[in-house]
């Protein structure tokens, strides 16, 4: 599949329909306009990557729905060199948002088929993580904190405590809290003790899995 002067003007069309939503994040905006969203389909299924819906994908995951991206992006604040933690990599989807936002990126996913899939493609579409690997989510990455912020991209019934040790004060951690309806959840990290929690409404996210091993 080619990114064709018509799927540009799908996602112009879906840029629009974000800034009718309150995505008012111009960074955000740019890279939804730039990452050709299709190319994380099936190619069957690509008529359906400019809806405003998710979307399934392998190992019983969903590509998320745009609205949704675009709207933990712009609660991340994202700065051009940020070291961003991303929980979650599947499709790689979110993934090539934040790497075109400018963000360092290290992502942790912990389906094996969806981390071999986006491995590969994302280096195709020129899109370099500083980071893919294989692992357990809720574990983080400890070898590499601490970071500017994090993103958890399923529903976690709490927050990992190792993720809020991972992050930096100052720091931005976004996650969907809660087991059959998620609240978008912002913790801000105040001090080595204190965070500012904020809610934003109700999402719905395939559940975060741990690694019981």
């Amino acid at each position: 599949m080619k990114d064709t002067a018509k799927h540009q003007g799908l996602r112009n069309q879906l840029v629009k329909l974000l800034e009718g939503k309150r995505i008012t994040d111009s960074t955000v905006l740019e890279a939804i306009k730039k990452v050709p969203r299709h190319l994380f389909f099936n190619s069957s299924f690509a008529d359906y990557a400019y809806q405003d819906k998710a979307f399934p994908i392998a190992a019983g995951q969903t590509i998320s729905q745009p609205f949704t991206v675009a709207f933990q992006s712009q609660l991340l604040e994202v700065k051009k060199g940020h070291k961003v933690l991303e929980i979650g990599t599947g499709s790689g989807y979110q993934t090539a948002v934040l790497c075109t936002m400018g963000a360092t990126v290290y992502s942790v996913e912990r389906q094996n088929e969806l981390f071999k899939q986006t491995s590969i493609l994302l280096p195709k579409l020129g899109i370099r993580p500083k980071l893919l690997t294989f692992g357990d989510g809720y574990k983080g990455l400890p070898n590499y904190a601490p970071f500017d912020s994090i993103i958890v991209t399923a529903g976690a019934p709490i927050i990992p405590k190792p993720l809020m040790a991972q992050l930096k004060i100052g720091g931005r951690l976004v996650i969907p809290l809660g087991e059959d309806v998620q609240i978008m959840t912002l913790l801000i990290r105040k001090s080595e003790t204190q965070f500012e929690k904020h809610e934003f409404g109700e999402f719905r996210f395939v559940p975060l899995l741990e690694d019981k091993n």
